[in-house]
């Protein structure tokens, strides 16, 4: 058999304008995200509640980001520490160690999520740029849609909620429009790594 592959280090830093208690409650509400966040989370399901502390829950998870590739993987909590750290142990399509970490900077919520993830087509050298791409894409909504979260949780009157924006919305599953777009985005990393090679070194 040959060697694991290694995990692709994968890291994004979020600045909102909240606690991090208002932050945390929102992320350890995993079931609720195909709702605030469905840009990426399709479907949420727990598998098992886990202990008192909030370590040993499960959640299986069906999810995708701007290509129209879905993924199935199931997550364990290894951390909970509320409400500073929520860190996980990843299976399934996905493989590997997760975090979120939040600070507070002033009036500011700083958070960072880590994920040290091992999949045949995230480690493949080829896609990578193509997947990178993707995740950032599904971040960026995922900030988006907290912010608008935010919003709903803090208003005070039924009125003051329905006036907040819904979340962006999935991309769709057809797969041909955004494969078109990944043949455009491939071809130009692609031309771009050839210019590099031509171009004279600097020293």
């Amino acid at each position: 058999m040959g060697a694991a592959a290694k995990p692709h280090e994968l890291e994004t830093r979020w600045e909102v304008e909240a606690t991090p208690d208002e932050v945390f409650s929102i992320l350890e509400d995993a079931t609720a995200l195909p709702r605030w966040w469905p840009a990426m989370y399709l479907e949420v399901t727990e598998v098992d509640a886990g202990g008192a502390d909030g370590v040993g829950r499960v959640l299986s998870y069906v999810t995708k980001a701007w290509l129209p590739h879905t993924l199935r993987w199931s997550a364990r909590i290894s951390s909970f520490q509320r409400p500073a750290t929520l860190a996980f142990e990843s299976f399934g399509e996905l493989e590997g160690r997760g975090s979120w970490t939040l600070e507070a900077a002033g009036s500011t919520c700083v958070v960072t999520h880590r994920w040290s993830v091992r999949a045949e087509t995230v480690t493949s050298s080829v896609l990578r740029p193509l997947l990178d791409a993707s995740h950032e894409w599904a971040m960026a909504r995922g900030l988006e849609s907290l912010k608008l979260e935010l919003r709903r949780r803090r208003a005070e009157t039924s009125d003051e909620r329905a006036k907040v924006p819904p979340p962006p919305p999935a991309t769709p599953r057809s797969a041909m429009p955004l494969l078109l777009g990944a043949v455009g985005v491939v071809s130009a990393v692609a031309g771009a790594a050839v210019l590099w090679r031509r171009r004279p070194h600097e020293f």
